[in-house]
Formats: C-alpha cells, sequence, structure tokens
C-alpha cells in the first residue's frame, strides 16, 4: 500500500505524533458516513473490551498479532514477556507501530506470510481481511501452513444482521449474497483509500467453514453487540 493511499496510516500516525487527530471517516455503500475514534486504537488493556482482554489472557507461546494498527494489543503481550510479531499492510501504522515500542513488526500481508506461530490474533474483527465467504477456504489453507502443531487462531467478530431487521423483527437485507459481506472505504484528511472488502460473519458460519476446512471452533465468550470470541484449531 503505498503511503498517500493510507488514511489509516496517516490518522494513527498523526494521532500517535500529535495526541489528536481529523475525523477518520468510514464509507459504505449499504451504511450512512461513519467514523473510527483515534484513541481506540491506543488503548491500554484495562480499556479493552471484555472480549479483547480475554483473548490476551488466553494468548500463549509465539504469537503473530495480525493487523496490529498501532499495536495496542502487541504492547500487552510484549510487557507480559511474550514472543510477538506484529503485521499490518499499512506502512504508517508499522513505522508508528516501531515507534511505540513494538519489537517485532512487519509490513506484511497475511496471506504472503510466513514462518510459524503458537497463538495468531485476529482482534477487532480481524478476521475481515478475508473479505468474502469464498475466501474462507484460502484463509484456513494459509492458516494450516503458519499454525504451529496444538496452536490456537483466536479472533473476533459480529453478527450484524441485526442491522437488517425491520421494525417487526423481520429480516429485510437489501443486498444480495451473504450479509456479512461488505465494502468499505476510508478518507483521512484528503487521503481517499482504496475500496475493500470486509467480512462480519456470524459464529454458526465461521463454525461450519471452518468444520469443512479442518478446524474446530469452540465459541469462547460472546458480548451484548452480537460479537463473540472463537477459538479455532486443527480438528
Amino acid at each position: 500500500m503505498k503511503s498517500n493511499k493510507d488514511p489509516m496510516g496517516r490518522a494513527i500516525s498523526e494521532y500517535y505524533m500529535t495526541g489528536s487527530a481529523e475525523r477518520l471517516r468510514v464509507f459504505s455503500p449499504m451504511f450512512e458516513e461513519d467514523e473510527m475514534p483515534l484513541q481506540v486504537l491506543f488503548r491500554k488493556y484495562e480499556e479493552m473490551p471484555m472480549i479483547e482482554q480475554k483473548a490476551l489472557e488466553m494468548t500463549r507461546g509465539k504469537v503473530l498479532d495480525v493487523g496490529a494498527g498501532a499495536g495496542c494489543h502487541s504492547l500487552v503481550l510484549q510487557e507480559r514477556g511474550l514472543d510477538v510479531t506484529a503485521i499490518d499492510i499499512s506502512p504508517l501504522s508499522v513505522e508508528t507501530m516501531r515507534q511505540r515500542g513494538v519489537g517485532k513488526v512487519l509490513e506484511k500481508d497475511f496471506f504472503s506470510l510466513e514462518g510459524t506461530y503458537d497463538t495468531i490474533l485476529m482482534l477487532m474483527n480481524g478476521i475481515g481481511i478475508v473479505g468474502t465467504l469464498n475466501h474462507l477456504p484460502d484463509f484456513f489453507r494459509h492458516l494450516g501452513l503458519i499454525l504451529a502443531p496444538g496452536g490456537q487462531l483466536l479472533c473476533d467478530s459480529s453478527d450484524i444482521g441485526y442491522l437488517f431487521e425491520d421494525e417487526e423483527g423481520r429480516f429485510d437485507y437489501p443486498g444480495t449474497g451473504y450479509y456479512g459481506e461488505q465494502v468499505f472505504h476510508l478518507q483521512y484528511k484528503d487521503t481517499v483509500g482504496e475500496s475493500f472488502p470486509w467480512l462480519y460473519i456470524d459464529k454458526h458460519s465461521l463454525a461450519e467453514e471452518a468444520r469443512k476446512n479442518g478446524f474446530v471452533t469452540e465459541i469462547v465468550v460472546e458480548g451484548d453487540q452480537y460479537d463473540f470470541l472463537a477459538r479455532i484449531t486443527r480438528i
């Protein structure tokens, strides 16, 4: 990703350098314009939601933090003495993580990563990078290559079906295909990112797709916003 097409990284970098930033705007053809609060990406363990805290408590061994952003999860684990590698495709985010003290940082895409890891973290709906249900077999194939024997994937996601219920609670999705397959693009000041697919997957679909690809899913905890933490291991 070129830095001039990196709105997320630019926002993270400016927030780190100055302590404040303008709005990181989120656009989607399916939803109204939204924004991502930058301070969320810099929160400490005590400020994290229960699902993320639980994932960090379960983390062990050699760790891969996927889509690490500003490195908040990596920093917590690093302080606890774990061997953590953080990856992100945003060059400015990677540079910010290095400045913040994350020891091992790579500007890398998950699907091109080599090596093996005991715990792979994909938090803040990190499994969304898969994009669509059809890409899950490729995701699990690569997961099988980099997950060490006895290893675990810890990921969270949300079932966004409730967003498409009418006033009487009936499901009314205006699009085609799976309702969790969405498309977004980000803008920070005059930096506009390219559109990207993003997957919100419900727990039943995740478990079924994992099973078909040789993995078993345990739903560890569920939040009050239709979100959940899943632990995925080999069958």
